[in-house]
Parts: structure tokens; C-alpha cells; sequence
């Protein structure tokens, strides 16, 4: 269903814009609800109570919870709401769950448009389809003029472990290799480019995309993974850092097997920012052992189709031009840093960066 297939439901010619009182728990709270979130949000089992009651099936369950905060609302490749869903579906599957439920709280400001609101609504029901989880349960604040940025959207997920593997810091070994799923920094490079106004040769779209169905593509043929991590705020350099001092192992990269797309990095040298600490949206490293590696790239690379509505659809966002691939290994566990050898061959740390490269991109 594309966005604005359907005209927002709440009578703009009365409220063109969200007041104070669609947060009051009155009556225009009550249409706003009912009209806009639950007319694409409910299920079938929908009751109007405070908390969803869920059936989950037997095993671990994974728990997450995040907030968006992204500015502007809407940038080439994406918006609010549907990276809302993504970044929750992706924390899950990185945790090794299949995402099944989530919830959504909205934290609306005052003269926010009624139809701004209803694109992010549409866009969200969207993104849970197409990521195959369900919005059961949510909540809604309208906050004054000037005290919000338009919408703010908090999120919580609820996943199920089906498999037995452990995917965590901890289970990575030395001679782990690190492969990376996709090119680097299109997501912060789209935000940023939007936001400021800037032109290049090409449009740089953002790569958000959900990742639950590749990655339990791999636990179906039987990868074997130590762990995962998506590279949303900081980008590698920051993901890899976390890792190595959780586990005080050192991880070695290949500069030339990290794909960056070159209007990408030409980008990013005209702003003066480095790829490896720009924002994805799409993008996530998996330390896996050497026996495990051809079977996980070949996974990876492999046409990536999923159900909508019985039929299959390949996310445009997960068309890499550039394919998974190996570009690093884990060497030791005695000291935990990063570094990095360039085309040159000369070996540098990669550390944290001192502050934000990148505010407000997801």
C-alpha cells in the first residue's frame, strides 16, 4: 500500500493539525486513536485494554527497547516511522530472535500536520508488514508548541530464540572472521544531505531495511554465528570498539574489503567525515568461525525474498551493489582494540570517536 493511498481519516477541514487536546483523553484523543493508529495498527484479537495479552511460543524470549528522534521526519530512502520498526526489528535479529510483536508510543507536538502524522502512520504499518511483526499495543502524548521536533516515536520489541546457538560478545573466539553485510554510510550521508540541503551527482538514499529475514535465513542452513551487531549510530568503527573492549579481544580489518559506495565517500570527504563512523541503517557485521564463513557469504549474497501477503518481494534497500564479505579477523584476546590496514599497508588504530559526528540520525 503506498503512502498516501488512503486519505487521513481524521476531518482535516476541523483539525488540520494535532492540538493539545488529541493528547487529553478526551474525545479527539479517542478519534485519533481510533481512527488513525488503530485503523492500521489492529488485529484481529484487538481489545481495547491497557496492555496487549500475547501468545508466544515456548523458548527464550528477547526483549528491546528504542527511541527515534530523527531529523527531518522524511529523507531519501525512509522517515520516522518506518526506521522506527526497522531499528527495533534489527535489534532483535541481532540478538538472534525472530521479532514477533511490538509496541509504539508517540510523543506528538503541538501543530504537528494531521497528514505529516498520517504518512508516518501509513509508513510504519508498512514496515511491520513488510518485516512480518505486529504493532499491538501503544500510547500517545501531545507535548506544546516548541517543546517537540514534530514526533518522536519510542519503540519496544518482543522476539523469540528458536535455536540453540548463543549470540553474544562472549562467544567470540580468536580467528573469527567479521563479515559485513553491505557498502557503508549511505543512511547518515541521506539524512544529512536532506537535512542541510545538499545536492550531489547522485542521490544518496538511506539503506534502511529490515534484517530479521536474512539473518534467520542463516540459522535456517545452519550458520553457525558468535555474534552480530547492526551498525546504526557511531557505524563500524564505534560497533567494533563496543565488541572489543566487552571482550577484550583485537580485531584486525582490511581496508581494502570494506565496501563504500564512491558518491559515499566522496560525500564524506567533502564534509570531512569518515565512512567507518557514519550511521547504517541496514548494515550489520557477524563474527563467525572460519568453517562457517563460505556458507554465511554464500547466504548473505544470495537473492533475498520474503512473504507479503502469500507473494514474494525482494526489499529494495537489500539490492546490494556491493556484496557481503569478509573484512576482518579476530587476532587475540589480551588486548582489545581496533585497528585498521590501509590500501598502503600501513596498520593504524581505530579508536572512538571524542564526540558526535552525526546528531539526531535516527
Amino acid at each position: 500500500m503506498p503512502i498516501d493511498s488512503i486519505s487521513c481519516p481524521i476531518p482535516i477541514e476541523q483539525y488540520p493539525q494535532v492540538l493539545l487536546a488529541h493528547g487529553g483523553g478526551g474525545k479527539l484523543m479517542h478519534q485519533l486513536i481510533e481512527q488513525m493508529f488503530g485503523r492500521l495498527f489492529q488485529s484481529e484479537d484487538r481489545h481495547h485494554h491497557d496492555a496487549a495479552v500475547l501468545d508466544v511460543p515456548p523458548g527464550r524470549l528477547a526483549l528491546t527497547t528504542d527511541s527515534y528522534v530523527v531529523h527531518p521526519l522524511f529523507f531519501p530512502g525512509g522517515d520516522i516511522g518506518s526506521l522506527a520498526v526497522y531499528g527495533t526489528v534489527n535489534d532483535l535479529a541481532m540478538a538472534g530472535a525472530r521479532p514477533l510483536y511490538l509496541s509504539t508510543s508517540f510523543i506528538l507536538e503541538e501543530g504537528l500536520s494531521m497528514t505529516t502524522l498520517w504518512q508516518v502512520v501509513q509508513s510504519m504499518q508498512q514496515a511491520a508488514h513488510q518485516a512480518d511483526v505486529q504493532i499491538v499495543t501503544g500510547d500517545t502524548k501531545v507535548v506544546e508548541r516548541g517543546k517537540g521536533d514534530g514526533v518522536f516515536i519510542n519503540t519496544a520489541g518482543v522476539g523469540i530464540i528458536e535455536h540453540h546457538q548463543t549470540i553474544h560478545p562472549q562467544s567470540i573466539q580468536p580467528g573469527d572472521l567479521v563479515i559485513l553485510n553491505g557498502d557503508l554510510g549511505r543512511h547518515g550521508m541521506a539524512v544529512l544531505a536532506e537535512r542541510e540541503g545538499l545536492e550531489f551527482e547522485s542521490e544518496i538514499k538511506s539503506d534502511s531495511a529490515p534484517l530479521n529475514h536474512v539473518v534467520l535465513d542463516l540459522f535456517a542452513h545452519g550458520v553457525e554465528l558468535h555474534c552480530m551487531r547492526d551498525l546504526t549510530r557511531g557505524g563500524l568503527a564505534s560497533a567494533l570498539n563496543e565488541i572489543a573492549l566487552a571482550t577484550g579481544v583485537a580485531i584486525s580489518l582490511d581496508e581494502t574489503c570494506i565496501p563504500i559506495r564512491e558518491d559515499v565517500q566522496g560525500a564524506c570527504e567533502i564534509l570531512g567525515f569518515d565512512p567507518l563512523y557514519v550511521a547504517n541503517e541496514g548494515r550489520f557485521i557477524a563474527f563467525v568461525p572460519p568453517q562457517s564463513v563460505d556458507l554465511a557469504l554464500a547466504r548473505l549474497n544470495a537473492p533475498l525474498t520474503f512473504p507479503l501477503s502469500g507473494q514474494s518481494d525482494t526489499h529494495p534497500q537489500m539490492r546490494h551493489q556491493h556484496p557481503a564479505q569478509v573484512i576482518g579477523q579476530v587476532t587475540t584476546t589480551t588486548s582489545p582494540r581496533v585497528t585498521l590496514t590501509n590500501r598502503l599497508g600501513v596498520e593504524r588504530i581505530v579508536d572512538f570517536l571524542s564526540g558526535e559526528q552525526l546528531p539526531r540520525i535516527c
